[in-house]
């Protein structure tokens, strides 16, 4: 089917970085547009072009601070009011997305609520990558295309070569996504049991599997403080692995993280850059793999009304 409607891409000021490399990996360029910021703290998003009758793909990460996730929003209102076709939100990292239940009385839902705000806001669909819950799809009342970045991840482990190979969940929680992985690949699975503290602290850990003389893949969906992920490594160095590596997907790297990896028993950490890693850290041990290509040919797909179910591996 042919579509009729002009596309155009824009994006916002934490993510153009990632944005410049979807789009001319998609063979196009990025609309105009630019934000003036008042004396206040205040800001106001403005599209240096027509959006007329435009699909308007508007790409975001909504990682810390606020800022972003509002600055996406107006975006998104803008071009509703410029009289744009349709917007589409490219999400590649959807914060708030641990708040996805009430856990304990009297909190919010900020993964609802923040999916209500998007729909206030102007946008019609939203695609996005390696949720923390797959649950959050049902929050929207509009489309979402949930992207796994196994996409990515299955081929570059498969081009290490690594032998005798075991996947990893760092906790309970992660064990499904784990058990996908470690289908995929035909290895054997550990999985670690955690007692948590409080937020952000991990008290004491075990680990349920062979884990002796095994090089062994830790698998997530975000590394935070890496007290976690670094408490697992170094747990299964110490029950007799030969090496320790990790995926994951969104490396929100906050706090110590980068000196808790770097004096951690991991020797790689592999991530996405759906998130920036910071120029001022060790990244010594981090590598960073693209989602650019997997976006643009999901975003093309989209556009086109075509089927996307085979960019799904896991």
């Amino acid at each position: 089917m042919e579509n009729l409607h002009q596309i155009k891409f824009f994006t916002g000021r934490s993510t153009a970085y990632l944005a410049e490399k979807i789009v001319s990996s998609f063979g196009s360029t990025l609309g105009k547009s630019h934000v003036t910021v008042f004396s206040d703290g205040e800001f106001q998003p403005s599209f240096d072009e027509s959006v007329r009758g435009c699909t308007v793909f508007i790409i975001q990460s909504t990682f810390p601070p606020v800022e972003n996730l509002f600055e996406l929003m107006l975006m998104a209102d803008a071009a509703r009011r410029a009289s744009a076709h349709r917007v589409v939100a490219v999400i590649p990292y959807f914060g708030w997305a641990r708040q996805d239940r009430k856990d304990q009385p009297r909190v919010a839902i900020g993964a609802k609520m923040v999916a209500n705000i998007l729909k206030a806001a102007g946008v019609e669909r939203v695609m996005t990558m390696d949720l923390h819950a797959d649950q959050i799809q049902g929050f929207f009342d509009i489309p979402v295309d949930h992207l796994y970045a196994s996409s990515i991840f299955v081929p570059h482990l498969k081009g290490l070569g690594i032998d005798n190979m075991a996947v990893a969940a760092p906790d309970m929680g992660g064990a499904k996504r784990a058990n996908a992985y470690s289908k995929f690949l035909g290895t054997n699975m550990i999985v670690c049991h955690k007692n948590r503290e409080r937020a952000n602290v991990v008290g004491a850990m075990t680990a349920i599997g062979d884990v002796e003389d095994k090089n062994v893949i830790i698998v997530d969906d975000m590394v935070d403080t890496a007290g976690t992920l670094t408490k697992a490594a170094n747990l299964m160095m110490e029950r007799g692995a030969r090496s320790v590596r990790a995926i994951s997907t969104h490396p929100v790297l906050s706090g110590e993280a980068y000196e808790r990896i770097a004096e951690s028993q991991l020797q790689e950490l592999i991530v996405t850059d759906t998130i920036p890693l910071r120029a001022d850290k060790d990244t010594s041990k981090i590598t960073v793999l693209s989602v650019a290509d997997t976006f643009a040919d999901v975003i093309s797909k989209v556009y086109n009304y075509q089927s996307i179910s085979a960019n799904f591996i896991v």
